[in-house]
């Protein structure tokens, strides 16, 4: 089993995306690849799935529109129905042109709302975390490929990630 991890540092994205091209062409399993800004292409290079945070944006944006929907009809025809500038307070749908802003408006507000917190429960970046990156130049101009390597084949992995245009390359004990 890969009890290390080897960090292979590059100073180009063009050349991170090869090595990690020719990585997964050799069969080396990648753990993580860190960049200080998202790299065109890099996901499906290392095979990532699609993600489904669209479709969870869509239900957000629907909870909000229904709960815009309920808010209004409740507050305005139900609760306390009042004559604001001659418009009558029969039903929701004869009023429905004056809410179509506050409908949007929650909507948006709702799927932003959501998606933040959506992302920091996928993430796992929670308050107060520790930063899990490995090295800090990759928060400004370089890039760090790692990847699993066994105790017996560190060495011929290491010449294989120098050879793939790896400016340096360190072993990390995971």
């Amino acid at each position: 089993m890969a009890d290390y991890k080897l960090l292979a540092v590059y100073e180009d994205d063009d050349h991170l995306v090869k090595a990690v091209k020719e990585t997964k062409a050799k069969k080396h399993h990648i753990d993580e690849v860190y960049t200080p800004f998202p790299v065109h292409g890099l996901d499906k290079v290392m095979g990532l799935n699609h993600t489904r945070i669209a479709i969870a944006s869509f239900m957000y944006g629907v909870l909000g529109l229904s709960v815009a929907v309920w808010m209004m009809n409740f507050m305005m025809i139900d609760d306390w129905p009042r004559n604001i500038g001659g418009k009558p307070s029969f039903t929701f749908f004869q009023n429905m042109p004056a809410f179509v802003p506050i409908m949007f408006e929650l909507t948006v507000f709702f799927a932003a709302h959501l998606m933040v917190i959506t992302f920091y429960m996928r993430s796992k970046i929670w308050p107060f975390k520790k930063a899990e990156n490995p090295d800090p130049r990759t928060t400004d101009d370089h890039f760090i490929m790692e990847v699993s390597a066994a105790k017996d084949n560190i060495q011929s992995v290491a010449e294989f990630l120098h050879s793939t245009g790896a400016k340096e390359v360190s072993l990390k004990q995971s």
